[in-house]
């Protein structure tokens, strides 16, 4: 007999004498070291035939309390030896029925024929859309799950009880410690750059140090535009833009006598990003005094030893004498606040459109419209769930509290929470299927052979990997591309994700049906890489790369140079955030960046949704090879100053859970 989780013990070793066992655990089953299992043995003296569905009855008994129960799954073992495995890993809340159907994955056509199983799919379905419905957050924003807050989730999208604590905790933890310091409430200017260092002296790591010793270096600044947490933003340049006129002349001192910027264009090795998606976003007051927000071009180039290096940077989309372009020849600190604008920008688009929108709120409506569209015995469904874990939980919260008005968007961002709110209805726009697919969007952005670049090197392993499963388990339940044209139910899925995250934009390139295998393999692979990977390689670093400060302030309280020589230290220091600014955003950061417990790496699948032996073959397949990566991660690493280890598939995440 096969445990039913993690907390049970085997008991192969027991005579299979009872036709019918079932695995419940108490509420207590999340939320404890030593959780209450009962397990449940109903003898049958007749044979029962064929099982298809089997029903647990819940009911009020004298005075007990009505609490909830979670079952793992029910087995049955027939006289014969046969077994069938009921899987459920799902709460029964209140009193009511439980409707489990054998585990093998089935599509709407393997039940054609069969009456009971297509009613049950249909009586499944109806019951999640009634239970799981879309609310619009805000104008132009995917749709999200209908709930005011964490309280209206069901049990089986809830954080467990430890999770909860464990975020309570750290956020208490990091709100006293700059209290402690009085830094909390202190409005005005840093004294001096060393002064920042104070905010969270105990949260040091080798990322933050190594980050305050070289944040004005400017290879380290390129070098976060590939392997800091905003990797998706930097495109080959192969021709200098009209509103951004970079001449040979400017440059020809950073690339050297033996080369000319025409010459570097030719070879590929002149990049560009552009914050034009800035333009026109408002911006907030703090501390009741006006904040900016600019919308920078910034050019850089490839060198011969690998490194990418700032060749030039605008700070406005519109040329002209009142908007100069900043060169690394220029003084030191006109240089360097040249640099801190562009970081900021980066900041916004990063925080607000990769992370939240397509790494938060996309996977969101993934999440709504798998638990809408599929029942759980769909292949997809099966393969998916274990990438939706939490997701409701940790994105309701956000909207409760990260976004809400007065939450750090209005304590600590130029934007403000107004502004946030357009910029992320512009990013929905600009959104594309080709830039959420790893492959596709490394090729388009021109950035495929960089050297050096790690989430690129990883990311792709990664890619792969979840590639090779997805083929394994389409192969195994669609015979043909007509198989995947007829499934209504994946074509219903798919044209509501289209609908919901991309507001049927056809624009995005997103697909609103799929009509081959291949088209469905890529689907789902971009749905767990995005899900897994993706959110980890943009969350995961943010207070590593944020903790320093002016390597990736929020906000800043001076409008863009207009003039360059005039730029000093205390100038820049007048223009950084102030201090309770600052403090708000790390205190926050500190937290998400880090997982608050009840980790499940990618690949981890305690709930065994599968039950056949070959689509267990396939994952166990994937496991060993992500094991593979996490260990050719860490050799690498060893070779590096500065370790990347955000797509180690052991500390990525399976779901957004945090």
């Amino acid at each position: 007999m096969e445990q039913a989780g993690s907390h049970l013990p085997k008991k192969e070793d027991q005579p299979l004498h009872r036709p019918l066992e079932i695995f419940w655990t108490s509420p207590e089953r999340r939320h404890v070291e030593d959780p209450t299992v009962d397990e449940y043995e109903i003898q049958c003296a007749r044979d029962l035939g064929e099982l298809l569905l089997v029903q647990l009855h819940k009911e009020a008994y004298l005075f007990f309390p009505k609490d909830s129960w979670l079952c793992d799954f029910v087995k049955v073992t027939t006289q014969q030896g046969k077994t069938y495995q009921f899987p459920a890993y799902q709460w029964l809340e209140g009193y009511g029925i439980l409707t489990l159907r054998e585990g093998a994955a089935k599509t709407l056509a393997d039940d054609a024929g069969n009456a009971l199983l297509l009613e049950h799919r249909k009586n499944e379905l109806r019951t999640r859309q009634e239970n799981y419905s879309w609310k619009e957050y805000a104008p132009g924003w995917p749709r999200c799950i209908d709930a005011e807050s964490t309280a209206d989730l069901d049990n089986n999208n809830k954080f467990t009880v430890t999770k909860t604590t464990i975020f309570a905790l750290r956020s208490a933890k990091s709100e006293l410690e700059l209290r402690l310091k009085g830094f909390s409430h202190q409005e005005g200017s840093w004294d001096s750059l060393e002064d920042i260092g104070k905010v969270f002296w105990f949260k040091r790591t080798p990322v933050t140090e190594y980050v305050a010793e070289h944040w004005r270096d400017d290879d380290f600044f390129g070098y976060q535009y590939l392997n800091g947490v905003n990797p998706v933003v930097m495109k080959k340049c192969t021709e200098i833009p009209k509103n951004f006129p970079v001449t040979p002349e400017m440059v020809a001192g950073s690339l050297g006598k033996s080369t000319t910027l025409q010459e570097e264009l030719k070879k590929g090795n002149i990049f560009i990003t552009d914050y034009k998606i800035l333009e026109d976003i408002p911006t907030c007051l703090l501390n009741g005094k006006p904040q900016y927000l600019a919308a920078p071009l910034c050019l850089l180039h490839l060198t011969h030893e690998g490194k990418v290096m700032p060749l030039a940077i605008q700070l406005s989309q519109t040329p002209g004498p009142e908007s100069p372009i900043f060169l690394p020849s220029d003084p030191e600190w006109d240089w360097t606040l040249a640099k801190i604008w562009v970081r900021m920008a980066n900041f916004h688009v990063h925080e607000v459109n990769t992370h939240l929108l397509e790494a938060h709120f996309c996977c969101e409506v993934y999440t709504i419209a798998t638990l809408r569209q599929l029942p759980m015995c769909h292949p997809v469904f099966k393969l998916l769930i274990p990438h939706t874990r939490y997701t409701l939980h940790i994105n309701t919260l956000a909207r409760t509290s990260l976004i809400q008005p007065g939450g750090v968007f209005d304590k600590a961002t130029a934007t403000g929470r107004d502004g946030m709110l357009k910029l992320l209805a512009k990013g929905v726009q600009a959104t594309t299927y080709t830039s959420l697919c790893l492959p596709d969007d490394l090729e388009n952005r021109g950035v495929a052979s960089l050297p050096n670049f790690y989430f690129r090197d990883d990311g792709m392993k990664i890619w792969n990997a979840i590639h090779k499963l997805v083929s394994g388990i389409v192969d195994l339940y669609y015979k043909s591309d007509a198989a995947v044209q007829a499934d209504v139910e994946l074509q219903a899925w798919v044209h509501e994700i289209f609908t919901e995250a991309f507001l049927g934009l056809t624009s995005s390139g997103i697909p609103s049906a799929l009509e081959a295998k291949d088209a469905l393999v890529k689907f789902l692979t971009m749905i767990m890489f995005c899900c897994s990977a993706r959110h980890a390689a943009v969350n995961s670093g943010q207070f590593d790369f944020a903790a320093w400060m002016p390597n990736t302030p929020a906000t800043l309280r001076q409008p863009p140079p207009k003039v360059k020589g005039q730029a000093t230290l205390q100038s820049i220091l007048d223009t950084l955030p102030e201090v309770n600014s600052t403090c708000a955003l790390l205190s926050l950061l500190s937290v998400v960046s880090y997982e608050p417990g009840d980790l499940r790496p990618l690949g981890y699948y305690p709930d065994q949704h599968f039950t056949e032996e070959k689509p267990r073959k396939l994952i166990a397949d994937f496991q060993v090879r992500l094991d593979e990566i996490s260990k050719e991660i860490e050799e690498r690493n060893k070779r590096l100053p500065i370790s990347y280890f955000y797509l180690k598939p052991s500390e990525v995440q399976n779901s957004v859970s945090v």
